[in-house]
């Protein structure tokens, strides 16, 4: 990046000499001449074949300086011919292909040329163009003296944030002063949420070191933020920039665009770009374009497209797709085809926009794509069928297995609304047609569609086993439906006599355990002939959620006992009932066996549970260990569990480096802020409690409202139950709630009391009868 920046600010710097027919010739027959000079030297120095080769380079016809490099080592003896200069040029010209890389490789360990460090740093270029990073890294490892080129050139190579951020970190600790290269290069890398906190601190570096008034470093400063989303401190970087190029300005325009409500910022700014007399390149088109469509602003984007056309942007194909793109939601699609006609080269997002826009011919587009050799994707094929199924062109819509499988797709696709429009147009709604539309519901946890469509197909159709496993899976993770519509489709199974069913009973099982009736789920259980599996894993897994430890154990013993194989479904629920127990042995002994005896890898939810456990036990360490053991990177819930138990010990130091964590992971989930805020409270540091109330503010963080769900037996059928939160009083009948609420807390505060007094009591009697014995024994 930074190199083309370089080119382009000497090309604005020098003025180009106009070339001639006699100037073109004169160049090309100078070239001639000298290398035709060359070859009459009989024994050409070190410095000639450099020059040589340099010439040769500068033309792209690195391949022929190869060869002088290949017959200089063949037929001369070095090292008059050859010198460090001479190797670093083959294998640059070597561009990447490392077959005649490696045999310079060798050649320079054995001359004793990789010694000198310009050797060495372009081998680990081209081993990195090559895509062995191991390589290079092997090369930079047994280097005697690096220079900051050589560091910059393996920071190059990473293909992850984490080693590319990881390698920083130990140039930082090094003592190797970052140069504007390196700072791009690791700024680059921070584009997640996770790299939020280590981007930052690079700014701060960037400032200290008094870089921030490099124009490259200000843009990939600039970009950063616009990755994170972050367009205020993006915009601030770019307004204290002293010098901008069309870089900088296309940095902080495409991260307005990027972001639909800051369409008119983006028009704004490229206006004032326009203004400033900045030379326009498809990176401003393109974003320009995308703000009039975020803005709906047909009548600036048709005069941003007249410059394209003047600029000769017209016919690149980002611009031309984000032009149809703009003409399309417009309806314009006239003009959307004209562009598409004038576009040189076609690519997959310019057929999929035509063919979801022009449906009329949709199927002769898709050919067309074909035939240009262009792959479509799956946005391409939901184009072409949405097409397809609007027009009903052919006959075999009508069918209704083709129809279902429609229904089955959009619901994968999430879009339930396509799947309904499918499913309205159908003449006949077999029970099949049915089930695809409620599963399709229950697959996108629109749990109460999916009860409310299940009593309309019970009205037209007989339903039949998946019926009701789809409805049961709604209602077992639906919080707001009465247990009530579970109730009735088991009674409903029972006089269809499907209730033995294994696959039925499993699922009646887990929507009871789902929603805590477990007396409920144990009778289903007990009923049940056939136990699978699922059937199994389902009790247990009920069992786990109520704490029951001890009915978790003795099920997984007898499930393995009658030879049913537990999954690592199951394993997940044994583990989270010891950790819930504080049975740490237990807990250990079962994640072994699963890896050891059942060969099942665990999975990030299993360490999780682990990390839970022993952070409940109070072993910190031992459960910060653990993390470090996992493959990946520890999910989301494993670092909670760990910072919920760091705040339930009053492990401060660990908490803080937690909590950064999961900061960067999720920088708006409020857990995190909240579990570390109480920790501060605890500890009395108000002042870091106030930082984090603040952090939370800045970032828009808000703590969510608990909620709680209760059936109040409405006689009116109503599907919800009554959801309300803390100090919540939209309840008709608040008032009576308020004051039964007021009752019971008097009432056990009554009785605690009086418990206390029994206790005391007992103890005391406790005590007299004892002392009659005591006195016996002296």
């Amino acid at each position: 990046m930074i190199t083309r920046q370089l080119n382009f600010k000497t090309l604005q710097r020098i003025r180009k000499p106009q070339l001639t027919t006699y100037t073109i010739y004169s160049k090309f027959r100078s070239f001639n001449h000298e290398h035709h000079l060359f070859d009459e030297i009989p024994q050409p120095d070190a410095a000639a074949v450099n020059r040589s080769m340099l010439n040769y380079m500068h033309r792209n016809l690195s391949a022929t300086a190869l060869d002088i490099f290949t017959k200089q080592f063949q037929h001369c003896s070095y090292p008059r011919n050859i010198d460090e200069v001479t190797v670093t040029l083959a294998v640059k010209a070597c561009q990447g292909d490392p077959k005649p890389g490696c045999q310079i490789h060798g050649f320079a360990v054995s001359s004793g040329f990789i010694s000198h460090v310009t050797v060495s740093n372009s081998l680990m270029s081209m081993y990195n163009k090559a895509g062995r990073f191991d390589r290079a890294m092997c090369i930079f490892d047994g280097m005697c003296y690096t220079d900051i080129v050589s560091w910059n050139t393996v920071l190059s190579g990473f293909r992850t944030s984490e080693g590319a951020l990881s390698f920083s970190r130990r140039m930082h600790s090094n003592g190797i002063a970052l140069d504007p290269v390196t700072y791009c290069t690791v700024l680059a890398f921070c584009g997640e949420y996770e790299d939020f906190l280590f981007g930052l601190q690079l700014h701060s570096l960037v400032f200290k070191s008094g870089l921030d008034c490099e124009v490259f470093v200000g843009n990939a400063l600039v970009s950063m933020y616009s990755r994170w989303r972050r367009l205020r401190e993006a915009r601030n970087v770019f307004d204290e920039m002293r010098k901008r190029d069309v870089v900088s300005w296309n940095a902080i325009l495409s991260g307005y665009s990027q972001e639909r409500n800051h369409g008119l910022e983006a028009i704004i700014l490229f206006i004032e770009m326009v203004r400033e007399g900045m030379k326009l390149d498809h990176v401003s088109f393109t974003s320009a374009v995308s703000a009039c469509g975020h803005e709906k602003n047909l009548r600036l984007g048709r005069q941003i497209h007249g410059l394209t056309v003047k600029s000769g942007y017209e016919s690149h194909v980002s611009v031309g797709n984000v032009l149809i793109s703009t003409y399309s939601k417009s309806g314009v699609n006239e003009d959307a085809g004209l562009v598409f006609q004038h576009l040189k080269n076609h690519n997959v997002i310019s057929w999929t926009t035509m063919i979801s826009m022009d449906e009329e011919n949709a199927i002769s587009l898709f050919n067309k794509m074909r035939l240009d050799g262009v792959y479509p994707n799956e946005v391409t094929f939901v184009g072409l069928i949405h097409a397809i199924s609007n027009r009903k062109k052919t006959g075999f819509l009508l069918k209704h297995n083709v129809c279902n499988s429609f229904i089955t797709m959009y619901a994968k696709f999430e879009s339930m609304d396509d799947s309904v429009k499918v499913f309205e147009e159908l003449d006949f709604r077999e029970i099949i047609s049915w089930n695809a539309l409620i599963s399709g519901y229950a697959q996108n946890r629109l749990c109460q569609d999916a009860l409310r469509t299940f009593l309309s197909a019970i009205m037209e159709s007989t339903p039949n086993n998946y019926t009701f496993g789809s409805v049961l899976s709604a209602i077992g993770d639906a919080h707001d439906i009465s247990l009530k519509y579970g109730q009735r489709c088991h009674s409903f199974l029972i006089k269809l006599g499907s209730v033995t069913d294994p696959i039925t009973a499993g699922v009646l099982l887990d929507m009871y355990a789902k929603r805590g009736s477990i007396c409920e789920s144990q009778r289903v259980f007990s009923e049940t002939p056939h136990r699978t599996q699922f059937a199994w894993t389902a009790i247990i897994s009920a069992y786990a959620d109520h704490g029951d430890y001890d009915s978790v154990v003795e099920l997984f013993y007898q499930m393995d006992k009658e030879g049913v194989k537990p999954d690592s479904i199951t394993f997940l629920s044994v583990l989270s009932a010891c950790s819930r127990k504080g049975s740490v042995d237990m807990g250990r002994h079962f994640f072994e066996s699963m890896i050891q005896d059942y060969q099942i890898e665990p999975s990030p939810q299993h360490y999780a549970c682990m990390v839970d456990m022993l952070g409940r036990a109070g072993k910190l360490e031992e459960a910060e260990e653990l993390t470090s053991q996992m493959s990946g990177q520890p999910s989301f819930s494993l670092l909670q569990s760990l910072l919920g138990a760091c705040t339930i010990h009053g492990n401060v130091e660990m908490a803080e480096r937690v909590a950064d964590a999961l900061m960067r992971m999720e920088p708006t989930e409020s857990g995190s802020y909240v579990l570390l805020s109480n920790l501060y409270a605890e500890k009395g540091d108000w002042e870091m409690v106030a930082k984090i109330r603040r952090q939370m503010r800045d970032r828009g963080v808000r703590k969510e409202v608990g909620y709680s769900w209760l059936d109040n037996g409405d006689a009116d059928g109503s599907l919800y139950l009554h959801g309300f939160s803390s100090g919540d009083k939209s309840h008709c009948r608040s008032e009576e709630i308020c004051r039964m609420a007021k009752f019971l807390g008097l009432e056990m505060k009554f009785l605690r009391e009086n418990m206390s007094d029994i206790d005391s009591v007992k103890q005391n009697s406790e005590t007299h009868s004892q002392v009659p014995h005591d006195e016996g024994l002296y």
